[in-house]
């Protein structure tokens, strides 16, 4: 099973320095960090620094994000864990967690949803499009921290082939539970993709 440690994180936009805002983009199974920055060049996010790390074998974690958690490991913790670096390394050139924003698709959403809940604090923002928290069932004990009323955006399809709602719905509560400040957003009938109206109304919600 793979760990998540050869590639380095791409950055788009001016220096953190200047910024001093960032956003970490996470993308989707069988895609890539390049292809996530796209979606941040989509979003209102020009006085940001964009950050994607990339995936080994451009997946964060071999099996559906419902499977037993044991299934998914070592991977899963790597990926928990190169996103934690990455957080890390952000606040030590001086940004404040208030400052720093999330922004995950699909596979993506998922493990922006699980970090950022393992995590709970006043982040600057989160948009998951089309995820929920990893797990058969949901272990609240992994969960910690208080988020402070931080904006979260959480859409999905419904049906989705991938993302059950139930799930979804879950998710929503217990950010709730912990001080989240969530939209839900469900579009009956839609692929699995992000819709331009889910980008506008990220922009809206968590990064206007």
């Amino acid at each position: 099973m793979y760990t998540h440690t050869s590639k380095p994180i791409l950055a788009l936009g001016r220096p953190l320095a200047e910024t001093k805002k960032a956003l970490i983009l996470i993308h989707g199974r069988g895609a890539s960090a390049r292809d996530i920055l796209s979606l941040g060049q989509a979003l209102e996010v020009e006085d940001f620094t964009l950050f994607a790390p990339e995936a080994t074998n451009n997946s964060w974690y071999p099996y559906s994000f419902m499977a037993p958690t044991i299934q998914n490991q070592p991977a899963l913790d790597s990926a928990l864990q190169l996103l934690d670096g990455a957080v890390k390394e952000i606040m030590e050139q001086g940004v404040e967690a208030t400052n720093i924003y999330f922004a995950g698709f699909s596979q993506g959403a998922c493990l922006t949803l699980e970090y950022s809940t393992r995590h709970a604090q006043r982040w600057g923002g989160i948009a998951a499009f089309t995820g929920g928290l990893i797990g058969d069932s949901l272990d609240t004990g992994n969960y910690k921290g208080r988020f402070e009323q931080t904006p979260v955006l959480i859409s999905t399809g419904d049906p989705d082939p991938h993302v059950p709602l139930a799930r979804v719905e879950e998710s929503r509560q217990i950010l709730e539970s912990m001080g989240a400040s969530v939209t839900l957003k469900v579009y009956k009938g839609r692929p699995h993709t992000i819709l331009q109206e889910e980008v506008d109304l990220a922009n809206k919600l968590i990064f206007g």
